[in-house]
Protein backbone atom coordinates (compact mmCIF):
# COMPACT_ATOMS: atom_id res chain seq x y z
CA UNK A 1 0.00 0.00 0.00
CA UNK A 2 2.81 2.18 0.53
CA UNK A 3 4.17 1.43 -2.32
CA UNK A 4 0.99 1.97 -4.52
CA UNK A 5 0.94 5.65 -2.22
CA UNK A 6 4.23 6.49 -3.60
CA UNK A 7 2.88 6.43 -7.23
CA UNK A 8 0.92 9.68 -6.32
CA UNK A 9 3.30 11.35 -4.72
CA UNK A 10 6.23 11.57 -7.72
CA UNK A 11 5.18 12.85 -10.39
CA UNK A 12 7.55 10.31 -12.49
CA UNK A 13 6.48 7.50 -10.89
CA UNK A 14 3.10 7.55 -12.91
CA UNK A 15 2.57 8.42 -16.81
CA UNK A 16 0.92 12.01 -17.46
CA UNK A 17 -2.84 12.04 -17.18
CA UNK A 18 -4.85 11.00 -20.55
CA UNK A 19 -8.68 11.95 -21.42
CA UNK A 20 -9.07 8.10 -22.64
CA UNK A 21 -11.21 7.26 -24.97
CA UNK A 22 -11.67 11.47 -25.56
CA UNK A 23 -8.14 11.82 -27.02
CA UNK A 24 -7.19 9.15 -29.75
CA UNK A 25 -3.43 8.32 -27.79
CA UNK A 26 -2.19 8.72 -24.68
CA UNK A 27 1.58 7.96 -23.33
CA UNK A 28 2.53 4.85 -22.32
CA UNK A 29 3.60 4.17 -19.00
CA UNK A 30 7.50 3.61 -18.70
CA UNK A 31 9.17 0.22 -17.63
CA UNK A 32 10.16 1.28 -14.03
CA UNK A 33 6.74 2.66 -13.80
CA UNK A 34 5.18 -0.25 -14.63
CA UNK A 35 7.59 -2.36 -12.46
CA UNK A 36 6.63 0.14 -8.85
CA UNK A 37 3.23 -0.81 -9.54
CA UNK A 38 3.71 -4.76 -10.41
CA UNK A 39 5.95 -4.59 -7.30
CA UNK A 40 3.22 -3.13 -5.39
CA UNK A 41 0.50 -5.35 -6.57
CA UNK A 42 3.10 -8.29 -5.91
CA UNK A 43 3.17 -7.62 -2.55
CA UNK A 44 -0.31 -6.68 -2.21
CA UNK A 45 -1.31 -10.12 -3.56
CA UNK A 46 1.51 -11.97 -1.09
CA UNK A 47 0.37 -10.32 1.97
CA UNK A 48 -3.37 -10.45 1.14
CA UNK A 49 -2.70 -14.26 0.41
CA UNK A 50 -1.10 -14.80 3.58
CA UNK A 51 -4.47 -12.92 5.66
CA UNK A 52 -7.00 -14.09 3.55
CA UNK A 53 -5.50 -17.93 4.02
CA UNK A 54 -5.39 -18.06 7.80
CA UNK A 55 -7.49 -15.11 9.54
CA UNK A 56 -10.62 -17.30 8.70
CA UNK A 57 -8.57 -20.91 10.39
CA UNK A 58 -7.22 -18.65 12.77
CA UNK A 59 -10.65 -16.99 14.25
CA UNK A 60 -11.96 -20.60 13.96
CA UNK A 61 -9.14 -22.08 16.77
CA UNK A 62 -9.87 -18.90 19.10
CA UNK A 63 -13.69 -20.33 19.60
CA UNK A 64 -11.99 -23.98 20.68
CA UNK A 65 -10.19 -24.26 24.50
CA UNK A 66 -6.78 -24.57 24.43
CA UNK A 67 -6.52 -28.01 24.74
CA UNK A 68 -8.24 -28.65 21.36
CA UNK A 69 -11.74 -29.36 22.76
CA UNK A 70 -14.28 -27.76 20.93
CA UNK A 71 -16.76 -25.19 22.43
CA UNK A 72 -20.11 -26.19 23.53
CA UNK A 73 -22.13 -24.33 22.09
CA UNK A 74 -21.87 -26.74 17.91
CA UNK A 75 -23.62 -23.45 15.99
CA UNK A 76 -21.06 -20.99 17.47
CA UNK A 77 -18.70 -22.00 14.46
CA UNK A 78 -21.31 -22.21 12.10
CA UNK A 79 -22.52 -18.25 13.25
CA UNK A 80 -18.91 -17.40 13.10
CA UNK A 81 -18.62 -18.00 8.95
CA UNK A 82 -21.49 -16.32 8.49
CA UNK A 83 -20.60 -12.82 10.84
CA UNK A 84 -17.26 -13.73 9.74
CA UNK A 85 -18.03 -12.24 5.86
CA UNK A 86 -20.54 -9.72 7.68
CA UNK A 87 -17.13 -8.06 8.95
CA UNK A 88 -15.24 -8.48 5.63
CA UNK A 89 -18.29 -6.92 3.78
CA UNK A 90 -18.50 -4.08 6.70
CA UNK A 91 -14.94 -3.14 5.53
CA UNK A 92 -15.85 -3.67 1.95
CA UNK A 93 -18.47 -1.17 2.89
CA UNK A 94 -15.98 1.35 3.81
CA UNK A 95 -13.72 1.21 0.71
CA UNK A 96 -16.69 1.77 -1.69
CA UNK A 97 -18.23 3.98 0.36
CA UNK A 98 -15.92 6.70 2.64
CA UNK A 99 -12.42 5.72 0.37
CA UNK A 100 -13.99 5.90 -2.84
CA UNK A 101 -15.56 9.23 -1.73
CA UNK A 102 -12.42 10.80 -0.47
CA UNK A 103 -10.48 9.20 -3.63
CA UNK A 104 -13.01 11.31 -5.96
CA UNK A 105 -13.01 14.70 -3.60
CA UNK A 106 -9.59 14.66 -2.11
CA UNK A 107 -7.39 12.63 -4.77
CA UNK A 108 -5.43 9.65 -5.27
CA UNK A 109 -3.14 10.94 -2.40
CA UNK A 110 -5.14 10.96 0.43
CA UNK A 111 -7.58 8.37 -1.31
CA UNK A 112 -4.40 5.75 -1.04
CA UNK A 113 -2.60 7.28 1.87
CA UNK A 114 -5.68 6.29 4.54
CA UNK A 115 -5.66 2.27 3.22
CA UNK A 116 -2.10 2.79 4.21
CA UNK A 117 -2.28 4.34 7.32
CA UNK A 118 -5.12 2.04 8.15
CA UNK A 119 -3.18 -1.47 7.42
CA UNK A 120 -0.01 -0.14 9.57
CA UNK A 121 -2.70 0.36 12.15
CA UNK A 122 -4.26 -2.89 11.64
CA UNK A 123 -0.70 -4.52 11.63
CA UNK A 124 -0.17 -2.99 15.23
CA UNK A 125 -3.29 -4.11 16.60
CA UNK A 126 -2.79 -7.56 15.75
CA UNK A 127 0.94 -8.13 17.02
CA UNK A 128 -0.20 -5.86 20.14
CA UNK A 129 -3.21 -8.61 20.63
CA UNK A 130 -0.83 -11.15 19.83
CA UNK A 131 -0.43 -12.54 23.32
CA UNK A 132 -4.00 -13.24 24.04
CA UNK A 133 -4.79 -15.39 21.03
CA UNK A 134 -4.48 -19.37 20.85
CA UNK A 135 -2.07 -20.37 18.65
CA UNK A 136 -1.75 -24.14 17.03
CA UNK A 137 1.82 -25.23 16.10
CA UNK A 138 2.24 -26.28 12.91
CA UNK A 139 4.40 -29.72 13.86
CA UNK A 140 4.98 -30.39 9.86
CA UNK A 141 4.24 -28.89 6.38
CA UNK A 142 0.82 -29.93 4.75
CA UNK A 143 1.56 -29.50 1.13
CA UNK A 144 4.79 -31.33 1.49
CA UNK A 145 2.85 -34.40 3.06
CA UNK A 146 0.50 -34.47 0.54
CA UNK A 147 3.03 -34.28 -2.19
CA UNK A 148 4.60 -37.36 0.15
CA UNK A 149 1.93 -39.12 -0.37
CA UNK A 150 1.67 -38.95 -4.50
CA UNK A 151 5.74 -39.81 -4.41
CA UNK A 152 4.86 -42.51 -2.06
CA UNK A 153 2.28 -44.58 -4.05
CA UNK A 154 4.03 -44.05 -7.10
CA UNK A 155 7.34 -45.82 -5.61
CA UNK A 156 4.74 -48.74 -4.53
CA UNK A 157 2.26 -48.71 -7.18
CA UNK A 158 3.53 -52.44 -7.68
CA UNK A 159 2.59 -53.86 -4.14
CA UNK A 160 -0.42 -55.63 -3.65
CA UNK A 161 -3.00 -54.03 -1.33
CA UNK A 162 -2.85 -56.87 2.02
CA UNK A 163 -6.42 -58.53 2.66
CA UNK A 164 -8.79 -57.04 4.71
CA UNK A 165 -7.92 -59.44 8.04
CA UNK A 166 -4.27 -58.42 8.10
CA UNK A 167 -4.37 -54.79 6.71
CA UNK A 168 -4.20 -53.27 10.51
CA UNK A 169 -0.65 -54.20 10.59
CA UNK A 170 0.16 -53.45 7.22
CA UNK A 171 -0.87 -50.30 7.23
CA UNK A 172 1.80 -47.24 8.89
CA UNK A 173 -0.49 -45.10 11.14
CA UNK A 174 0.23 -41.97 13.76
CA UNK A 175 0.83 -42.91 17.59
CA UNK A 176 -2.51 -42.46 19.09
CA UNK A 177 -4.29 -42.09 15.59
CA UNK A 178 -8.20 -43.04 15.37
CA UNK A 179 -8.03 -44.42 11.90
CA UNK A 180 -6.16 -47.29 11.87
CA UNK A 181 -6.86 -48.26 8.33
CA UNK A 182 -7.37 -46.32 5.11
CA UNK A 183 -11.15 -45.87 3.68
CA UNK A 184 -11.65 -48.16 0.28
CA UNK A 185 -11.96 -45.22 -1.91
CA UNK A 186 -9.23 -44.03 -4.28
CA UNK A 187 -7.46 -47.03 -3.14
CA UNK A 188 -4.44 -47.04 -5.83
CA UNK A 189 -2.91 -43.80 -2.96
CA UNK A 190 -3.15 -46.66 0.02
CA UNK A 191 -0.05 -48.28 -1.46
CA UNK A 192 2.05 -45.10 -0.12
CA UNK A 193 1.06 -46.24 3.80
CA UNK A 194 1.72 -50.04 3.27
CA UNK A 195 4.42 -51.04 5.60
CA UNK A 196 6.63 -53.25 3.37
CA UNK A 197 9.85 -54.38 5.82
CA UNK A 198 9.30 -53.52 9.17
CA UNK A 199 13.04 -53.04 9.99
CA UNK A 200 14.07 -50.77 7.21
CA UNK A 201 11.00 -48.92 6.67
CA UNK A 202 10.29 -47.81 10.84
CA UNK A 203 12.79 -46.20 13.08
CA UNK A 204 12.88 -47.52 16.52
CA UNK A 205 10.48 -44.93 17.40
CA UNK A 206 7.94 -45.90 14.92
CA UNK A 207 8.13 -43.50 12.14
CA UNK A 208 8.93 -43.46 8.72
CA UNK A 209 12.70 -44.37 8.28
CA UNK A 210 11.75 -42.40 4.26
CA UNK A 211 8.14 -40.31 3.94
CA UNK A 212 8.97 -40.26 0.39
CA UNK A 213 8.45 -43.91 0.50
CA UNK A 214 6.17 -44.49 3.48
CA UNK A 215 3.45 -41.76 4.45
CA UNK A 216 0.63 -42.50 7.51
CA UNK A 217 -3.10 -43.52 6.83
CA UNK A 218 -4.16 -39.63 7.88
CA UNK A 219 -1.91 -38.36 4.92
CA UNK A 220 -3.30 -40.72 2.69
CA UNK A 221 -7.11 -39.87 3.97
CA UNK A 222 -5.93 -36.05 4.04
CA UNK A 223 -5.04 -36.18 -0.02
CA UNK A 224 -8.51 -37.98 -0.69
CA UNK A 225 -10.69 -35.80 1.62
CA UNK A 226 -8.88 -32.98 -0.75
CA UNK A 227 -9.46 -34.90 -3.63
CA UNK A 228 -12.97 -35.61 -2.97
CA UNK A 229 -14.34 -32.13 -2.55
CA UNK A 230 -12.14 -30.43 -6.04
CA UNK A 231 -14.99 -31.43 -8.05
CA UNK A 232 -17.63 -29.32 -6.13
CA UNK A 233 -15.16 -26.31 -5.47
CA UNK A 234 -14.68 -26.50 -9.57
CA UNK A 235 -18.51 -25.16 -9.25
CA UNK A 236 -17.69 -22.65 -7.60
CA UNK A 237 -15.20 -21.03 -9.66
CA UNK A 238 -18.02 -19.66 -12.33
CA UNK A 239 -20.16 -17.41 -9.35
CA UNK A 240 -16.60 -16.30 -8.85
CA UNK A 241 -16.45 -15.28 -12.79
CA UNK A 242 -20.00 -13.40 -12.12
CA UNK A 243 -18.38 -11.40 -9.68
CA UNK A 244 -15.39 -10.29 -11.21
CA UNK A 245 -16.71 -8.43 -14.03
CA UNK A 246 -16.75 -5.35 -11.38
CA UNK A 247 -15.71 -3.02 -13.61
CA UNK A 248 -18.74 -3.61 -15.76
CA UNK A 249 -21.40 -2.26 -13.19
CA UNK A 250 -19.24 1.31 -12.50
CA UNK A 251 -19.34 1.83 -16.31
CA UNK A 252 -22.99 1.77 -16.48
CA UNK A 253 -23.76 3.64 -13.77
CA UNK A 254 -21.30 6.04 -15.24
CA UNK A 255 -23.97 6.40 -18.23
CA UNK A 256 -26.82 6.36 -16.06
CA UNK A 257 -28.62 8.80 -13.75
CA UNK A 258 -27.13 8.19 -10.21
CA UNK A 259 -28.94 11.18 -8.48
CA UNK A 260 -30.79 10.20 -4.68
CA UNK A 261 -32.10 13.29 -4.91
CA UNK A 262 -31.17 16.82 -6.51
CA UNK A 263 -28.35 17.23 -4.12
CA UNK A 264 -26.77 14.02 -3.89
CA UNK A 265 -25.37 11.69 -6.16
CA UNK A 266 -24.23 8.18 -5.64
CA UNK A 267 -20.19 7.74 -7.07
CA UNK A 268 -20.40 5.16 -10.00
CA UNK A 269 -17.85 3.07 -7.96
CA UNK A 270 -19.81 2.79 -4.86
CA UNK A 271 -23.15 0.75 -6.42
CA UNK A 272 -21.30 -2.29 -4.80
CA UNK A 273 -22.41 -1.35 -1.38
CA UNK A 274 -26.47 -2.27 -2.43
CA UNK A 275 -24.55 -5.89 -2.66
CA UNK A 276 -22.57 -5.97 0.46
CA UNK A 277 -25.67 -4.67 2.22
CA UNK A 278 -27.69 -7.28 0.59
CA UNK A 279 -25.38 -9.89 2.12
CA UNK A 280 -25.07 -8.67 5.37
CA UNK A 281 -29.20 -8.26 5.85
CA UNK A 282 -29.55 -11.77 4.56
CA UNK A 283 -26.96 -13.23 7.32
CA UNK A 284 -28.24 -11.16 10.33
CA UNK A 285 -31.91 -12.64 8.89
CA UNK A 286 -30.81 -16.10 8.24
CA UNK A 287 -28.40 -16.82 11.61
CA UNK A 288 -30.93 -14.91 13.81
CA UNK A 289 -34.39 -14.98 13.04
CA UNK A 290 -35.05 -17.22 10.05
CA UNK A 291 -33.40 -20.51 11.64
CA UNK A 292 -34.51 -20.10 15.54
CA UNK A 293 -37.93 -19.21 13.97
CA UNK A 294 -37.84 -22.69 11.70
CA UNK A 295 -36.32 -24.42 14.08
CA UNK A 296 -39.16 -23.45 17.18
CA UNK A 297 -41.87 -24.44 14.38
CA UNK A 298 -39.93 -27.85 14.09
CA UNK A 299 -39.49 -28.55 17.27
CA UNK A 300 -35.71 -29.53 16.31
CA UNK A 301 -32.15 -27.88 14.69
CA UNK A 302 -33.45 -26.77 11.56
CA UNK A 303 -31.28 -25.01 8.86
CA UNK A 304 -30.52 -26.00 5.08
CA UNK A 305 -27.87 -28.16 4.40
CA UNK A 306 -24.95 -26.73 2.77
CA UNK A 307 -24.89 -28.36 -0.33
CA UNK A 308 -28.43 -26.64 -0.60
CA UNK A 309 -27.26 -23.57 0.03
CA UNK A 310 -24.66 -23.58 -2.32
CA UNK A 311 -26.96 -24.67 -5.15
CA UNK A 312 -29.31 -21.59 -4.43
CA UNK A 313 -26.62 -19.18 -4.39
CA UNK A 314 -25.39 -20.40 -8.03
CA UNK A 315 -29.35 -20.31 -9.06
CA UNK A 316 -29.36 -16.53 -7.56
CA UNK A 317 -25.75 -15.73 -9.73
CA UNK A 318 -27.59 -16.93 -12.79
CA UNK A 319 -31.00 -15.08 -12.33
CA UNK A 320 -28.09 -11.74 -11.08
CA UNK A 321 -26.91 -11.79 -15.12
CA UNK A 322 -29.86 -12.81 -16.26
CA UNK A 323 -31.56 -9.65 -14.32
CA UNK A 324 -28.19 -7.16 -15.64
CA UNK A 325 -28.89 -8.42 -19.27
CA UNK A 326 -32.52 -7.07 -19.07
CA UNK A 327 -31.16 -3.90 -17.93
CA UNK A 328 -28.18 -3.24 -20.19
CA UNK A 329 -30.60 -3.86 -23.25
CA UNK A 330 -33.27 -1.06 -21.85
CA UNK A 331 -30.26 1.20 -21.03
CA UNK A 332 -28.79 0.57 -24.64
CA UNK A 333 -32.29 1.33 -26.26
CA UNK A 334 -32.16 4.23 -24.50
CA UNK A 335 -29.22 5.69 -25.62
CA UNK A 336 -29.58 4.93 -28.91
CA UNK A 337 -32.88 6.37 -29.07
CA UNK A 338 -31.42 9.69 -27.48
CA UNK A 339 -28.56 10.18 -29.58
CA UNK A 340 -25.57 9.54 -27.31
CA UNK A 341 -24.07 6.35 -29.73
CA UNK A 342 -20.87 8.19 -30.48
CA UNK A 343 -20.39 9.27 -26.81
CA UNK A 344 -19.43 7.02 -23.76
CA UNK A 345 -19.43 9.41 -21.49
CA UNK A 346 -22.90 10.61 -21.62
CA UNK A 347 -26.15 10.03 -19.44
CA UNK A 348 -28.75 8.81 -20.13
CA UNK A 349 -32.35 9.49 -19.06
CA UNK A 350 -32.24 6.27 -16.78
CA UNK A 351 -32.13 5.87 -13.28
CA UNK A 352 -28.85 3.79 -11.98
CA UNK A 353 -31.46 2.24 -9.82
CA UNK A 354 -32.03 -0.38 -12.68
CA UNK A 355 -28.90 -2.20 -11.57
CA UNK A 356 -30.46 -2.72 -8.01
CA UNK A 357 -31.81 -6.43 -9.07
CA UNK A 358 -28.25 -7.19 -10.42
CA UNK A 359 -26.87 -6.25 -7.35
CA UNK A 360 -29.32 -7.55 -4.90
CA UNK A 361 -29.11 -11.06 -6.24
CA UNK A 362 -25.33 -10.78 -6.62
CA UNK A 363 -25.11 -10.23 -2.72
CA UNK A 364 -27.97 -13.50 -2.20
CA UNK A 365 -25.51 -15.49 -4.25
CA UNK A 366 -22.82 -14.56 -2.13
CA UNK A 367 -24.45 -15.12 1.10
CA UNK A 368 -25.55 -18.42 -0.02
CA UNK A 369 -22.81 -19.82 -2.08
CA UNK A 370 -19.66 -18.32 -0.98
CA UNK A 371 -20.74 -18.92 2.89
CA UNK A 372 -21.59 -22.71 2.20
CA UNK A 373 -19.04 -22.99 0.40
CA UNK A 374 -16.55 -22.21 3.30
CA UNK A 375 -18.99 -24.18 5.72
CA UNK A 376 -18.39 -27.18 3.51
CA UNK A 377 -14.92 -27.29 3.25
CA UNK A 378 -14.33 -26.94 6.64
CA UNK A 379 -16.43 -29.61 7.83
CA UNK A 380 -15.53 -31.65 5.22
CA UNK A 381 -11.97 -31.90 5.36
CA UNK A 382 -9.86 -32.87 8.35
CA UNK A 383 -8.86 -30.87 10.90
CA UNK A 384 -5.46 -30.56 10.39
CA UNK A 385 -6.32 -28.67 6.74
CA UNK A 386 -8.09 -25.98 8.25
CA UNK A 387 -6.23 -23.64 6.56
CA UNK A 388 -6.35 -25.38 3.40
CA UNK A 389 -10.03 -25.12 3.94
CA UNK A 390 -10.08 -21.63 4.46
CA UNK A 391 -7.35 -21.33 1.14
CA UNK A 392 -9.79 -22.94 -0.77
CA UNK A 393 -12.63 -20.14 -1.68
CA UNK A 394 -10.08 -17.63 -2.72
CA UNK A 395 -7.96 -20.09 -4.58
CA UNK A 396 -11.61 -20.45 -5.97
CA UNK A 397 -11.90 -16.68 -7.30
CA UNK A 398 -8.18 -16.34 -7.95
CA UNK A 399 -8.98 -19.15 -10.72
CA UNK A 400 -12.09 -17.11 -11.67
CA UNK A 401 -10.20 -13.89 -12.33
CA UNK A 402 -7.93 -16.34 -14.88
CA UNK A 403 -11.52 -17.90 -16.51
CA UNK A 404 -13.07 -14.72 -16.22
CA UNK A 405 -10.56 -13.25 -18.57
CA UNK A 406 -10.58 -15.76 -21.18
CA UNK A 407 -14.05 -15.98 -21.75
CA UNK A 408 -14.28 -12.20 -21.63
CA UNK A 409 -10.73 -12.09 -24.46
CA UNK A 410 -12.51 -15.00 -26.00
CA UNK A 411 -15.58 -13.43 -26.55
CA UNK A 412 -14.46 -10.07 -27.80
CA UNK A 413 -11.66 -11.60 -29.92
CA UNK A 414 -14.92 -13.79 -32.02
CA UNK A 415 -17.22 -10.83 -32.20
CA UNK A 416 -14.20 -8.24 -33.50
CA UNK A 417 -13.94 -11.15 -36.43
CA UNK A 418 -14.16 -8.98 -39.91
CA UNK A 419 -13.95 -5.46 -38.68
CA UNK A 420 -17.21 -5.76 -36.29
CA UNK A 421 -17.89 -3.45 -33.25
CA UNK A 422 -17.17 -6.51 -31.16
CA UNK A 423 -19.86 -7.06 -27.94
CA UNK A 424 -17.82 -5.52 -25.45
CA UNK A 425 -15.90 -2.44 -27.03
CA UNK A 426 -14.51 0.43 -24.90
CA UNK A 427 -17.80 2.67 -26.08
CA UNK A 428 -20.32 0.61 -24.18
CA UNK A 429 -23.20 2.33 -26.28
CA UNK A 430 -21.73 1.13 -29.14
CA UNK A 431 -21.25 -2.95 -28.13
CA UNK A 432 -23.49 -5.56 -27.03
CA UNK A 433 -22.73 -5.90 -23.46
CA UNK A 434 -26.67 -7.58 -22.82
CA UNK A 435 -25.51 -10.37 -25.20
CA UNK A 436 -22.01 -11.10 -23.01
CA UNK A 437 -24.14 -11.07 -19.77
CA UNK A 438 -26.38 -13.63 -21.22
CA UNK A 439 -24.06 -15.53 -22.22
CA UNK A 440 -22.91 -15.30 -18.66
CA UNK A 441 -26.58 -16.48 -17.66
CA UNK A 442 -26.46 -19.10 -19.73
CA UNK A 443 -22.85 -20.57 -18.48
CA UNK A 444 -24.40 -20.21 -14.64
CA UNK A 445 -27.19 -22.36 -15.51
CA UNK A 446 -24.77 -24.92 -17.20
CA UNK A 447 -22.59 -24.78 -14.22
CA UNK A 448 -25.53 -25.49 -12.19
CA UNK A 449 -26.43 -28.45 -13.85
CA UNK A 450 -22.83 -30.08 -13.31
CA UNK A 451 -22.81 -28.88 -9.50
CA UNK A 452 -25.96 -31.17 -9.44
CA UNK A 453 -24.15 -34.04 -10.74
CA UNK A 454 -21.41 -33.45 -8.89
CA UNK A 455 -23.49 -33.33 -5.62
CA UNK A 456 -24.99 -36.75 -6.70
CA UNK A 457 -21.02 -38.12 -7.31
CA UNK A 458 -19.97 -36.90 -3.48
CA UNK A 459 -22.89 -38.96 -1.64
CA UNK A 460 -23.89 -37.29 1.50
CA UNK A 461 -21.28 -34.63 3.59
CA UNK A 462 -19.48 -35.90 6.85
CA UNK A 463 -22.56 -33.80 9.04
CA UNK A 464 -25.62 -35.48 6.86
CA UNK A 465 -24.07 -38.13 8.19
CA UNK A 466 -23.60 -37.52 11.78
CA UNK A 467 -26.64 -36.00 11.83
CA UNK A 468 -27.81 -39.26 10.59
CA UNK A 469 -26.28 -41.58 13.12
CA UNK A 470 -27.40 -39.05 15.81
CA UNK A 471 -31.33 -39.47 14.58
CA UNK A 472 -30.60 -42.91 14.89
CA UNK A 473 -29.60 -42.97 18.21
CA UNK A 474 -32.38 -40.66 19.66
CA UNK A 475 -34.97 -43.29 18.38
CA UNK A 476 -33.09 -45.92 20.05
CA UNK A 477 -33.47 -44.30 22.90
CA UNK A 478 -36.97 -43.57 22.62
CA UNK A 479 -37.62 -46.98 21.53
Amino acid sequence: MVLLWLTTIFPHARPLACDYPLRDSCESATGSQLMLLYLAFGLMSLGGGGIRSSSLAFGADQLEKGDGIKSKSEGALKSYFSWYYVSVSASSMVAVTFIVYIQDNLGWKVGFGIPAAIMLLSALCFFLASPFYVKSKANTSLLSGLIQVLVASYKNRHIKLPSPQAAEERYHHREGSVRLVPSENLRCLNKACIIKHPEQDLTPDGRASDPWSLCTVDQVEELKALIKVIPLWSTGIMIGVTLSQSSFPVLQASSMDRHVSRNFEIPAASFCIFTIITLTLWVGFYDRILLPLASKIKGKPCQLSLKQRMGIGLLFSTASMAAWAITETVRRRIAIDEGLSDDPRAVVQMSAMWLLPYLVLSGLAMAFNMIGQTEFYYSELPKSMSSIASALLGVGLSAASLVASLIMNSVDGITRSRGKQGWIPSNINKGHYDHYFWLLSALNMANFVYFLACCKAYGPCRVEVHKALDDADDMREEC
